[in-house]
């Protein structure tokens, strides 16, 4: 369990050398390798994704200074000839002379199948597997070369809390049972409860398990593959998106974080479920004093996952150890507050507040409002950083709740009334649009998004 500190306002650059570097090497693949040229169409038609965002690795000719471009050969991973940008969300990078790159999917097995129902459709656009599976069926790394073509090779992978080379098998020896037991314990974990701290208590004793059981990084990787499944079955968009992105094979590995509203009493508990899982507070967020509310960000390496933990707070709160020394209960509710008054914790019943995954956001955008899914103004709107929620998903509010909110002054009547007939926004799909290898957010326009959506406010229902 890691116990390292928040690092507070982390400051994120752009990174524009770097990035068009890998851009231009990616553009000249499509430019040979025929059958990546089409995936890259497809992608950006039929998902409204770009190829650049589902890269995990890429090879190259040792043909440039990459450590003038910020790149570093200290892999975190332990990694003989594998470079990095630690300042930047940018695809590893290998300069082996060879030319080619591994894309990121949930499911070798689930890609190839999908692949391969195009091909059968479709004769200018064949799957070549030239080479089996490496990695059996529970490994925590499985890849596949799936095209050669053009003097440039394409490869798939998977991972589950494992960051090793896409080439070579993984070193765990994990029983197969034991993952389709944790994953059925994280799917079936208990979320009703009246005292919600209890009911964290008991999924950190379910994630403490799978940990012992499976590592904590696989562990990790389990519990939030079940969070975005849980998600997704509350949310219209996101099923849309996600049936979209299947059909070529993809899932859900374009994943940028998942974002989670807690209320003041439980988010220490949150933290320490989170911390269960491996992952570490990377920096946190304060808007000002008008906003009221503050955020921990946490990353799992490993696992390659992002939370976004939301909570309502003051201006002074933010400099102690917020996350581990928690909050008192509050008379009052801020927009974070009363979406779990009146939904529920997200870590329990309510589920995720929303999933961010990287696009291409123009074209998905339009691509998701001729679905049906219309999205919000824009919340950023900055070259290197594009985000905008889909058009929040309504669930239907207990009246205990409503009736407990308007009691203690949270809501008035004609609010009331409103969440009672039409109902409360629940959750959303993110779209988000990285450039230049940026990795950070932008807090005055989460602040605004935070307000925009508070439940008060007619305008979003």
């Amino acid at each position: 369990m890691s116990t390292a500190q928040a690092t507070p306002f982390s400051q994120w650059s752009v990174q524009p050398e770097a990035t068009r570097l890998i851009e231009n090497r990616l553009q000249d693949y499509c430019e040979s390798n025929l059958w990546l040229a089409e995936l890259q169409r497809r992608l950006l038609l039929e998902t409204g994704t770009r190829l650049v965002d589902w890269v995990d690795t890429i090879h190259v000719a040792a043909d440039c200074d990459w450590s003038a471009l910020g790149f570093s050969a200290q892999d975190p991973y332990g990694q003989q000839g594998r470079l990095h940008h630690p300042g930047a969300q940018l695809p590893w990078v290998i300069a082996d002379g060879v030319e080619g790159i591994v894309l990121r999917v949930e499911s070798v097995v689930d890609f190839i199948r999908a692949q391969s129902i195009i091909s059968h459709s479709d004769l200018n656009h064949s799957l070549d597997l030239t080479t089996p599976i490496l990695g059996d069926s529970c490994a925590s790394r499985r890849s596949a070369v799936v095209s050669i073509s053009g003097g440039v090779q394409v490869m798939v992978l998977e991972r589950h809390g494992d960051q090793g080379p896409a080439i070579g098998n993984s070193s765990d020896r994990i029983d197969p049972a034991k993952v389709a037991y944790h994953l059925q314990q994280f799917r079936l974990r208990p979320r009703q409860f009246d005292d919600a701290n209890e009911g964290i208590q008991q999924s950190i004793e379910i994630a403490r398990r799978a940990a012992d059981d499976l590592g904590v990084d696989r562990a990790c990787d389990l519990y939030f593959q079940t969070e975005r499944e849980y998600w997704q079955l509350r949310n219209d968009a996101a099923a849309l998106q996600y049936r979209a992105q299947s059909r070529l094979g993809m899932g859900w590995a374009n994943h940028d974080h998942h974002t989670y509203r807690s209320s003041r009493q439980c988010f220490a508990k949150l933290i320490e479920l989170l911390e269960t899982l491996g992952m570490f507070c990377r920096e946190r967020f304060y808007a000002g004093g008008d906003a009221n509310w503050g955020a921990q960000v946490l990353e799992q390496p490993q696992a390659r996952v992002v939370v976004f933990a939301d909570v309502d707070m003051s201006a002074d709160e933010v400099l102690g150890d917020f996350a581990h020394d928690g909050l008192p209960d509050s008379l009052d509710r801020g927009t974070v507050g009363l979406w779990c008054h009146l939904h529920g914790e997200a870590v329990l019943q309510a589920g995720m507040h929303h999933l961010e995954c990287q696009f291409d956001f123009q074209q998905a955008r339009q691509r998701l409002a001729a679905e049906g899914a219309e999205s919000l103004q824009p919340f950023t709107n900055f070259e290197f950083l594009r985000q905008s929620f889909t058009r929040g998903q309504i669930w239907p509010v207990q009246s205990s709740r409503i009736q407990t909110a308007l009691d203690r002054g949270w809501i008035n009547e004609e609010q009331a009334k409103r969440f009672r007939t039409a109902g409360v926004t629940g959750s959303h799909l993110e779209v988000l649009e990285r450039n230049d290898g940026y990795k950070g957010f932008n807090q005055t326009g989460i602040s605004d998004i935070i307000a925009r959506t508070d439940p008060r406010n007619a305008t979003m229902q």
